[in-house]
């Protein structure tokens, strides 16, 4: 049986995953990906729990972190489509040297 303890166990393990990924980041696209773990690994997290103790809050937390990740992807894919165009490349260092 699974319990309240292998969601939150898993919930770490995605969260630990995304954090690396975060603290990595060498290509904007990855960067992304790994914000979405992180959201992902804290929405488990929240229903997980939710579901424990027979409250919806947690799953409506869950929901609108959801619309916010969605929301995150389409501006963050429109700047990383017009950096590509401008510089041809989607790496974090070029995007230090910015000409202005």
């Amino acid at each position: 049986m699974i319990t309240l303890t292998h969601y939150l166990v898993l919930t770490a393990l995605l969260f630990a995953i995304g954090l690396v990924g975060v603290m990595r980041r060498t290509n904007l696209l990855m960067l992304f990906f790994s914000t979405e773990i992180l959201l992902n690994a804290v929405n488990i997290g929240f229903v997980a729990v939710s579901h424990y103790y027979g409250d919806f809050t947690g799953q409506l937390f869950a929901f609108f972190i959801i619309a916010v990740a969605a929301s995150e992807v389409a501006v963050g894919l429109g700047l990383l489509i017009l950096w590509y165009k401008r510089n041809g490349s989607v790496d974090l260092n070029s995007l230090q040297m910015m000409k202005g």
